[in-house]
């Protein structure tokens, strides 16, 4: 994998839906994690650890990246290290740097391409988060860095920072951090944590309006919000139907040799739509329940 990969479900090849935060002093949950439904466990060395902990939890982390090198399994385990303008964020990836049972780094705090380049030789690809103003006017820079695999928003720093409390406003920041991922070819931006772990309908409605301004998937602080995530990306029968359409007038052109892709009620369309309805279509397929 180099850092300019995608995260993938490994058994499906689409995008990562769910991203779960796991504190990196409770080396217990680890494995619990892993077995909760999430494409990717991230075990946190930062805001879950308290300072006298932090050289235990980036122990613990190491360790389990060790264990799990010979047996990865379906899970993508990724560390969120220490803001890496800090020696303590720098210490956090010379500790895992190599290791082979990393899949990625998280990387908070970023404000500025050239931060990325403390990195080093670390072969992870890198997540850079955005949690301030300076990182959201960065985005496209940070975006377009060589070792950044994806970017993500902090909302909540960023929302106490900027004063706002208005989703309007907060959604006009997400759009562009989706630009500059879209632009930098990098994958959809996934959506900050929803920190009311019980407010199932509330974590429904607030992914069902990031997935409409083009965000996709969706880090959780707890594995009960899993299953909710999951249902809330799931493509609905109607898109489902409309993508399967789309996809067999794709494959009957190609059959028969044609440039255009006409559909059975007349109207044409173009490879960007098709392609987005064969994902449409994996993502389905990836997030259909277990038949019997």
């Amino acid at each position: 994998m180099t850092s300019r990969d995608r995260v993938t479900s490994p058994a499906s090849g689409v995008p990562a839906v769910s991203w779960l935060y796991v504190p990196g002093d409770r080396p217990e949950r680890f494995a619990k994690a892993a077995a909760s439904g999430a494409d990717v466990v991230i075990i946190d060395l930062e805001d879950a650890v308290a300072p006298a902990r932090k050289d235990e939890a980036r122990a613990n982390a190491a360790a389990y990246l060790r264990e799990r090198a010979s047996d990865p399994g379906d899970v993508a385990v990724h560390v969120r290290v220490n803001d890496l303008t800090t020696p303590r964020g720098r210490d956090d990836v010379a500790a895992l740097a190599g290791l082979p049972g990393l899949d990625g780094l998280r990387l908070p705090k970023v404000e500025s391409a050239a931060v990325l380049d403390a990195l080093g030789d670390c072969p992870a690809p890198a997540y850079a988060v955005l949690e301030s103003a300076a990182g959201v006017l960065a985005a496209s820079a940070v975006a377009a860095h060589p070792r950044v695999a994806g970017v993500a928003l902090g909302e909540q720093d960023l929302s106490a920072e900027l004063s706002v409390t208005d989703v309007a406003a907060l959604n006009q920041l997400r759009l562009q951090v989706v630009l500059a991922a879209a632009a930098a070819c990098l994958p959809p931006v996934p959506m900050s944590v929803y920190p009311n772990v019980r407010d199932e309908e509330g974590l429904l409605a607030s992914c069902a309006a990031g997935r409409a301004i083009g965000m996709f998937g969706r880090a959780a602080i707890h594995p009960r919000q899993i299953p909710v995530i999951r249902r809330a990306f799931t493509p609905t029968e109607e898109e489902t139907a409309r993508a399967a359409e789309i996809a067999e007038a794709a494959e009957r052109a190609e059959r028969e040799g044609l440039g255009a892709v006409a559909l059975p009620d007349g109207r044409f369309v173009d490879a960007p739509i098709v392609a987005r309805a064969r994902r449409t279509l994996a993502l389905a397929r990836h997030l259909a329940p277990p038949t019997a």
